[in-house]
């Protein structure tokens, strides 16, 4: 049938179809505004605290949060990464559709809907009250934040490597390869930029998050490197200087604020990036 000879669409049709893409329209900026506003807010009180200062002190005297933010968020990244795509590997390769593996994918979904309080009152318990390795440190709430970035790597690692195709694992066990070396030398190259990209996402995740660090990390006051002692992070920064009746340090907590979302933005962007490079090959 030609394109000529198709029937001419209904006005009704046609009036029911602006009407939808009216609510549409409507529904998407009623969701933008409060991102709108959040951004506006954001750059109205916090850009005028950044200066060449910002990173290096704050009215007290000390600041350096984003460091300690960043120190935390590598270490449960280094912990979360590797053990997520281990997971989604088993679930993938080996564990199928088996009863074990279905455990696992419901367990690893509803860590994923766990609130971010939980896994730091959950390692608070464990950890800080046992007083393993000392009392509130920042390896323990890296490990606060690999919990809430595990699911995460776990449930996106797996669609990526379930879209790698079965002919790719077939050609090479036919070729007498062993199956961790199909793994390795096959399924997981071809789906390193997937693999990549949901891993970005569970670090922007994690480093937003502030629950887990309040029972875990808690706060100093100077600068530390070492992770098994107090430390200090943007989100707990902003916590704690929002709450304070002084001016300046309110504006501190904007600007730090400022900066956790722009650090978030550039993860997410350049996640989008690597997959949009992926999609294009």
């Amino acid at each position: 049938m030609s394109a000529l000879s198709l029937p001419e669409v209904s006005s009704r049709r046609q009036r029911t179809d602006r009407i939808m893409r009216g609510l549409l329209l409507a529904a998407t900026i009623v969701a933008l505004i409060p991102l709108v506003l959040v951004i506006f807010y954001l750059l109205d009180k916090g850009l005028g605290s950044i200066n060449s200062n910002f990173f290096t002190q704050d009215p007290t005297g000390s600041f350096f949060g984003s460091i300690g933010s960043l120190e935390m968020v590598l270490l449960a990244t280094i912990i979360s990464v590797p053990i997520g795509i281990g997971v989604a590997l088993y679930l993938t390769e080996y564990g199928g559709s088996s009863r074990f593996a279905n455990v696992v994918r419901y367990f690893v979904d509803v860590m994923t809907g766990v609130p971010s309080i939980v896994f730091g009152l959950f390692i608070y318990i464990t950890l800080v009250l046992s007083h393993v390795g000392g009392n509130f440190t920042a390896w323990k709430g890296s490990v606060a934040l690999s919990l809430l970035m595990l699911p995460i790597v776990t449930r996106s690692a797996e669609v990526v490597l379930l879209l790698v195709p079965s002919s790719l694992r077939e050609a090479a066990l036919a070729l007498g390869a062993p199956r961790w070396r199909v793994v390795l030398r096959i399924v997981l190259p071809t789906a390193r930029t997937g693999l990549v990209t949901g891993s970005l996402l569970a670090v922007a995740r994690g480093m937003g998050e502030t629950a887990p660090l309040l029972f875990t990390a808690a706060y100093a006051t100077g600068l530390t490197f070492n992770l098994s002692q107090q430390m200090n992070s943007l989100p707990y920064q902003i916590y704690n200087d929002i709450l304070s009746p002084r001016s300046v340090v309110v504006a501190q907590a904007w600007a730090a604020g400022l900066t956790l979302v722009a650090i978030v933005l550039i993860l997410n962007l350049v996640a989008r990036a690597v997959s949009r490079r992926s999609s294009m090959r």
